[in-house]
């Protein structure tokens, strides 16, 4: 038997039992990636992850090779598990700057300590704006009237690495009370530049935050989705929501007792944003191990 050990986390919060779960196999390079597949699915979580070495640069730096799964995918980048990936490579490795590999390239995370708790945040890839999309469309999959989905700016796909349509829509109620037609919501995305949607608005629960957010998704319900914070950012630059170098906090997953606040910063150059950066804390909870026979 195999044993592999493994490290369980919640992201996105700085309380423990809060935010977004990750587990992290932090030395999985004997692993395949059907395994890893299966693993993930075993962990039963939004996602795992999994540390297949790393290297070492000219200056000593090390880039820890990083492979992100889903219960039913491998993805390219996830937020949540970028970040607690990191935070847990920043704890055996007792390193304050960390860099991750994935698909879409070199991803940076610094860390600091302060009254909270361990706040990390990751600088994400230049965002891309995407297609825009019908208000008319977007309200029959989300189930509510055209006048439910604002006209601040537009529902447009937004990436930072994973992309997602970003819907705003006027009342806190009704995104608390969202109710999407999964089926025409799987249709549609297969059809669009996009991977996910991100309802969004900008009444919130608590007051320190700008926005309110949620992602419902095949797999449920995500409480903290760093992947689409990024582009939110990006989008609420884009739109003169939020400043520029302006630091603002989206509040998600309270609506299934996993209350997240994900950190958000971006700039402008020349009107084009850029630099998004994505931060949160991260708790450690404990470890454990797998064995497997082959």
């Amino acid at each position: 038997m195999k044993k592999y050990e493994f490290y369980w986390l919640d992201v996105f919060s700085p309380k423990e039992l809060e935010g977004n779960q990750l587990a992290v196999f932090p030395r999985a390079d004997k692993l395949s990636g059907t395994d890893m597949q299966r693993i993930a699915l075993e962990m039963n979580l939004s996602e795992t992850t999994f540390i297949t070495g790393y290297h070492e640069k000219s200056n000593g730096e090390k880039v820890f090779r990083t492979r992100i799964f889903t219960k039913e995918e491998e993805l390219p980048f996830a937020g949540h598990p970028s970040l607690g990936t990191a935070y847990l490579m920043s704890v055996l490795h007792d390193l304050k700057d960390v860099k991750l590999s994935l698909e879409v390239g070199e991803i940076p995370v610094t860390f600091k300590e302060d009254s909270l708790g361990v706040y990390g945040e990751m600088r994400q890839k230049d965002p891309h704006f995407g297609n825009m999309h019908k208000i008319s469309e977007i309200a029959q999959i989300f189930n509510v009237q055209e006048g439910e989905i604002s006209d601040i700016a537009h529902v447009q796909t937004v990436s930072t690495g994973n992309p997602f349509i970003i819907v705003p829509f006027r009342n806190l109620k009704t995104v608390q009370n969202l109710r999407p037609d999964h089926a025409k919501m799987t249709d549609y995305l297969r059809s669009s530049d996009a991977n996910f949607f991100y309802p969004i608005c900008f009444q919130t629960v608590h007051s320190n935050a700008v926005a309110h957010a949620r992602m419902i998704f095949y797999g449920g319900e995500d409480p903290a989705t760093g992947s689409a914070a990024g582009p939110a950012a990006a989008w609420m630059l884009k739109y003169g929501i939020l400043g520029h170098e302006k630091a603002g906090i989206i509040e998600q997953g309270i609506e299934i007792n996993r209350p997240s606040m994900i950190y958000v910063k971006g700039s402008l150059k020349e009107g084009i944003p850029c630099d998004i950066r994505v931060g949160g804390y991260c708790s450690l909870l404990g470890k454990g191990e797998i064995s497997l026979s082959s």
